[in-house]
């Protein structure tokens, strides 16, 4: 505050704003994998930039929980450890059944129609990373359209991380991603647009439990744990 009483200027941001997303489009690129190191001068001398504004978007992207840091590594990118992978599969599993009962209730033929569309991209994609740019793309379709303002908030706060987790599967089975995944979320599309509040439910929780099983080996059908019947609507 001045003496004045009055809010001083913010500091402008941009260039460390420009600098995360450019690391960011990198490490959902595949340019830096998990475990590689972010170093700040190289980094700087890539993006002709000072090590100020990489310092800050490495900062930026370590909140977004897309990088760690430690004092005797550096800035390195996030490698999701088995606790990771479970919370972001209990916390995705427990904002989008909520989001798919808002879907349910609220989405306009337009909102079904642009998951649609998102779905349709999956088709045309070449390769893994595009197939997880297109599998987050109908997850955002289906958080717009679920019309709840704090909830996609949520959804955006873990969005990176979600991404990481698809990469990190696509790591662990290419092939499987790329056969399969098209496939469920057209079934996905089906169900809502159905207005099938039981079934669609029931197919985002396999569809999040087939991720889940891929990373963990595991075969256990319990592995993620749903809410409570209480809680799911009727269709």
């Amino acid at each position: 505050m001045s003496e004045q009483g009055t809010v001083t200027p913010a500091r402008r941001r941009g260039l460390a704003d420009e600098v995360a997303d450019r690391v960011r489009e990198a490490i959902f690129s595949g340019v830096y994998a998990p475990g590689a190191q972010l170093r700040e001068v190289e980094l700087s001398g890539a993006l002709d930039v000072s090590r100020g504004p990489v310092r800050e978007a490495l900062l930026r992207l370590e909140r977004e929980g897309l990088v760690r840091s430690a004092w005797h590594r550096g800035a390195t990118v996030t490698t999701l450890t088995s606790t990771d992978i479970a919370e972001l599969d209990s916390l995705r599993g427990t904002l989008e059944h909520l989001a798919v009962r808002q879907v349910i209730a609220h989405a306009s033929d337009e909102d079904i129609a642009a998951i649609d569309k998102a779905a349709d991209r999956m088709e045309r994609a070449v390769d893994g990373h595009e197939m997880v740019r297109c599998d987050i793309a109908f997850h955002d379709a289906v958080y717009a359209a679920a019309r709840h303002r704090r909830l996609q908030e949520a959804w955006q706060a873990i969005r990176s991380q979600v991404h990481l987790f698809l990469l990190t599967r696509i790591g662990a089975d290419s092939a499987d991603y790329l056969d399969h995944i098209p496939d469920e979320h057209r079934s996905l599309v089906v169900a809502l647009r159905a207005r099938d509040a039981a079934t669609a439910l029931d197919l985002f929780a396999t569809h999040r439990r087939h991720a889940f099983d891929v990373l963990t080996g595991s075969d256990d059908s319990d592995s993620v744990e749903e809410p409570g019947p209480q809680d799911t609507p009727s269709s």
